[in-house]
């Protein structure tokens, strides 16, 4: 039985994007799937806010997340950490045998300029990671004042991971000054899993270029170089790329000013409507994700009972909390294709289960 996904990520995919993934295969090699690349870029640009080429990797963005750390940081990399994923970047790097230190903050919290600044002061770093948008507990760093910060360091190459927050808000790639930025397509590009989206800077390239061991499936020179010939270095999900190009359609039509705002209004009725119910925002209010609210389980709310409560009577779905705090918050998306409609729609669902859910005992 299928059941409408209100989780942070995959989330629904509307019957547009799903019929595009249905065009004839192409060789990916071949004029066609040139003339499809090229289409993209210019949209891709737009909607990351670059001048720089947008890359296309059939792998979720933490495969070109990792790939991008090996193609630019051997000194030392400094692992912004303030949620599960963002605490998953430092073991990325840890793994793969990168100095990197961790700069930690409490899960809700959002990383903090200052503290950027005292430890990029050290002058021990060569790249830095971020996570604009932490999906584990909803908090969304200020990513404008982190860049100011970041900029003041030259040789400190910046990766941003804007996976939940891509394309829900306005993310000016070029003019914060981000280096590497990524994203993936189930978020809130409403899109099935499997491709992931990068735009990597000059100053990025010119280090990787000097990195010995950047790998293959995730060398950025490849991507740059196949990049300039309309291709991608392997084989790519060409039914995801369909898809994208139907996205971007949809997401041009509306207009991304448009789009911005939908996210933000559909954000603040979610909010409004669950705090009614007697539940708290798990991050502070300010520092917020405005793709997802991450609340405080402070009724102590028997969440997987709602949540099959919620399936069974109304097949959708809510995400129950994740890593640490799971159970204790819970976590409702108002990304991608959703609407003032179908959000209300949700809520009413949500809050009539809710007035019906036991309390966990003690």
């Amino acid at each position: 039985m299928s059941y409408k996904l209100f989780i942070p990520g995959p989330i629904a995919v509307s019957a547009k994007t799903m019929e595009a993934m249905t065009s004839a295969p192409i060789g990916h090699r071949s004029p066609d799937f040139v003339a499809l690349y090229q289409e993209v870029q210019p949209r891709l640009q737009d909607l990351f806010g670059t001048t720089d080429p947008v890359f296309l990797s059939t792998s979720s963005a933490w495969g070109i997340m990792e790939g991008a750390l090996r193609n630019v940081s051997r000194k030392r990399v400094l692992n912004c950490m303030n949620g599960a994923f963002s605490d998953k970047w430092n073991d990325v790097a840890n793994r793969n045998g990168i100095p990197a230190t961790a700069l930690k903050f409490e899960w809700g919290q959002p990383v903090d300029p200052e503290a950027v600044r005292t430890e990029l002061a050290t002058g021990n770093y060569d790249a830095i990671t971020l996570i604009h948008n932490e999906t584990s507990c909803g908090c969304m760093s200020d990513l404008p004042a982190l860049m100011a910060v970041i900029r003041e360091f030259p040789d400190v190459i910046s990766l941003v991971d804007t996976v939940s927050s891509f394309s829900a808000v306005d993310i000016p790639k070029d003019a914060l000054g981000i280096d590497i930025m990524i994203t993936g397509s189930q978020k809130a590009l409403a899109m099935p899993p499997g491709l992931s989206l990068c735009s990597v800077s000059d100053r990025a390239l010119k280090r990787a270029e000097t990195q010995s061991n950047r790998g293959y499936y995730f060398d950025l020179l490849e991507f740059l170089k196949n990049h300039e010939k309309g291709m991608t270095p392997s084989t790519p999900n060409i039914p995801l790329i369909y898809a994208l190009r139907s996205k971007l359609e949809d997401i041009f039509t509306e207009g991304k000013e448009a789009r911005f705002a939908r996210h933000a209004r559909l954000n603040a009725k979610v909010r409004t409507t669950i705090k009614a119910q007697g539940f708290e925002l798990f991050p502070d209010e300010q520092f917020g994700s405005l793709s997802l609210s991450c609340f405080a389980n402070t009724r102590n709310l028997d969440i997987g009972a709602l949540n099959k409560s919620l399936k069974a009577e109304h097949n959708l779905v809510i995400d129950g909390g994740y890593g640490k705090i799971k159970g204790k918050t819970f976590r409702i998306s108002n990304m991608g294709d959703e609407t003032d409609e179908s959000i209300q729609t949700m809520l009413d669902a949500v809050v009539a289960t809710m007035a019906k859910t036991p309390v966990v005992a003690d």
